[in-house]
Parts: C-alpha cells; structure tokens; sequence
C-alpha cells in the first residue's frame, strides 16, 4: 500500500507537464504611426492526455518598443478574461481606449485585441505558431504624466486586418525560451 501511495504521489507531480514558453517579435507601426517592434509571449503547461489536469497557460502579453502599456490577452479559463467577445481576447478600457470602429470610449464590451477572430472557442494553450492578432482599439492618449515623469502610453496601430504572427516555442528554461528584448535606444532617441 506506501509503494502505491508513493507512485501515485510521484505521478501528480509537476513532472507530469511539458512547459514551453511562446514569443514572437515583429515590426509593426504605433497609433502615432511610429515604426516600432511589438514583443507578444506566454507561457503553457502541457499535460498528457490520460492526465486529469487541463492544459494551462499564462495570459498572452503584447508589448510595444517604448511603451509602458502591456496588455494582457486572456480566453475563457482566466476569470479575468471580461466578456467582450467570445476566444481568446482583451477587452477596452474607457479612460485609456478608444474603440476604432465606432470613434468612441471603449468600454468593458469592446473587444481591443482579438487572438484568431474566427476561432470563437479558442483556447491559449491551443495556439499554435502562427496566429492572427485583430487590434481594434488605440489610445485616447499617447502620453500621460509632466516633465521627467512621462510616460509613454501607446500601442499597436489599430487595423481592420489581423496582424499574422509568427510564433516561436521552446522548452521552459532552454536557452531557446530567452525572448529577445526590445531596444530602447530608439526611445531615448525621439
């Protein structure tokens, strides 16, 4: 009975996972239309099919070179998620979005970024390496704060097309999974 409590033990741990870290980076304009890289990563577990555990992953993150805003892109699983759309999806924010399509405040209802549109049932951990990314929001404003003190607030131009990401996938703690960083050189430039 203790070997098979310690095999039954040893099965549910985290070993029973394969985690893999998600990147892309690719060149894109800003609202302000400024050239700029756009970083999108998330994270996976992976579990076996006999397994009892759901597959999971991290909400996606989409990062603009030079600016401080971050947006987090979650499905159905993240309670987070808000009700915007159906998919995987980021919903607006009426004080700092403005929903493209209709040239108003985004509010809770408005999808600002959507991960493959067409596919209403989507899932994180089901996304593969290439993926469409629809923006349909952009900033009420680009830059907040005075002085020395502001910050940059601007992201990803809004587009009736869906950006066609490629997407990178490697083994957690690989030196493959390093994301390549964003140069702020240009930045400091303007």
């Amino acid at each position: 009975m203790k070997r098979f409590l310690l095999v039954l033990l040893a099965a549910s741990s985290a070993g029973c996972a394969s985690y893999s870290s998600h990147y892309a980076v690719f060149p894109a304009e800003n609202s302000a239309g400024e050239p700029r890289q756009v970083r999108v990563s998330w994270q996976t577990a992976d579990y076996p099919n006999w397994w009892f555990a759901a597959d999971k992953a991290t909400p996606v993150k989409v990062e603009t070179q030079c600016s401080d805003r971050v947006w987090r892109i979650r499905d159905d699983a993240d309670p987070d998620a808000g009700s915007c759309a159906p998919g995987v999806r980021a919903c607006g924010d009426s004080r700092l979005d403005v929903y493209a399509p209709a040239g108003r405040a985004a509010g809770a209802d408005d999808p600002c970024l959507v991960i493959n549109p067409s596919e209403p049932g989507a899932r994180i951990p089901q996304l593969g390496d290439k993926l469409e990314l629809l923006v349909s929001c952009r900033p009420s404003v680009t830059r907040v704060g005075q002085g020395d003190e502001m910050r940059n607030l601007d992201y990803l131009r809004a587009s009736s097309v869906p950006y066609t990401v490629y997407v990178r996938n490697a083994p957690r703690g690989s030196l493959r999974a390093k994301m390549p960083e964003l140069d702020d050189s240009v930045c400091d430039a303007e």
